[in-house]
């Protein structure tokens, strides 16, 4: 196994200048997605989501990203999994888009909100019929005995919605994160990063700061 001092190297792909930058957070993020895409790294979609519980203690996991417009950036869950509780009472929450390959990442800062009912149900009925059922199959964060009650649950539901229209569960659906700060990182030599920040002003326009790597 290597030594992780084996495993340092320097950053040189590209820069980012603040003369490069888009005038807000959602058209950087767009076009540096769509590189991520043509670069076709795996899932490009793919975020940390970081929660806090009612503890205070932090908690992360990897989600994909669904849905991005004016209004924020868009996943679904289960309500009652654990990052569905955490954000009911503390409604914020940290994305990473890791995109390593392209010694880029961005972090996103934002409040939470749930999406619309029907922006829900558009999304769940536009999913694989298989993976519908397994929305309602899965008590997500709960303990279970074994595979085998997620598997005899499935095939209780295949039997039961057979030739009908799955509907969408009542604890299933979107949240969306409206971002405060975006911040977009690109490695440079030297650790010398580059880190341009957008940050919201009260009265909604964005402001683009330099932070030091």
């Amino acid at each position: 196994m290597s030594s992780l001092a084996d495993l340092r190297k320097d950053y040189s792909l590209a820069g980012l200048l603040e003369k490069d930058l888009a005038k807000d957070p959602f058209r950087q993020f767009e076009k540096w997605f769509q590189e991520a895409e043509a670069a076709k790294l795996l899932e490009p979609n793919a975020m940390t989501l970081a929660t806090i519980g009612a503890d205070g203690r932090p908690s992360a996991r990897t989600v994909l990203l669904k849905g991005l417009d004016g209004r924020g950036f868009v996943f679904y869950t289960n309500y009652e999994s654990r990052k569905g509780r955490e954000l009911a009472h503390i409604p914020r929450a940290t994305l990473v888009f890791p995109w390593l390959a392209l010694e880029r990442q961005v972090v996103v800062e934002g409040g939470v909100t749930k999406v619309t009912r029907e922006e829900s149900e558009a999304y769940f009925h536009s999913r694989p019929r298989a993976s519908q059922l397994g929305a309602w199959v899965s008590q997500q964060s709960g303990v279970i005995t074994g595979r085998a009650v997620l598997e005899e649950a499935m095939k209780a539901l295949e039997q039961k919605y057979a030739g009908k229209e799955v509907p969408l569960p009542p604890f299933w659906g979107g949240f969306r994160v409206a971002p405060e700060t975006v911040e977009f990182w690109q490695g440079r030599r030297s650790r010398l990063h580059d880190r341009l920040r957008y940050r919201r002003e009260a009265d909604g326009a964005w402001t683009i700061e330099r932070l030091a790597p």
